[in-house]
């Protein structure tokens, strides 16, 4: 596998990680009532929003200068 390649599992494993992290904050803001769980899923679904737009633009970049196909 190539570095490029590598690089969008790892974004995408790295989004996979954020939203998961964000539903367990949730879960756990229901549970236990906790207020500072809700901002940290607030910022997980956040960085997973950037995460799939960087994906996104590195995929469009690395396609433009043909080196995936």
């Amino acid at each position: 596998m190539s570095l490029k390649g590598f690089h969008i599992v790892f974004i995408v494993f790295s989004t996979l990680l954020a939203l998961g992290t964000g539903f367990w904050c949730i879960w756990v803001d229901l549970t236990v009532g906790e207020p500072v769980y809700r901002s940290g899923a607030i910022a997980s679904f956040a960085v997973a929003v950037a995460l799939v737009i960087y994906g996104v633009w590195f995929y469009r970049k690395m396609k433009r200068l043909r080196i995936i196909t």
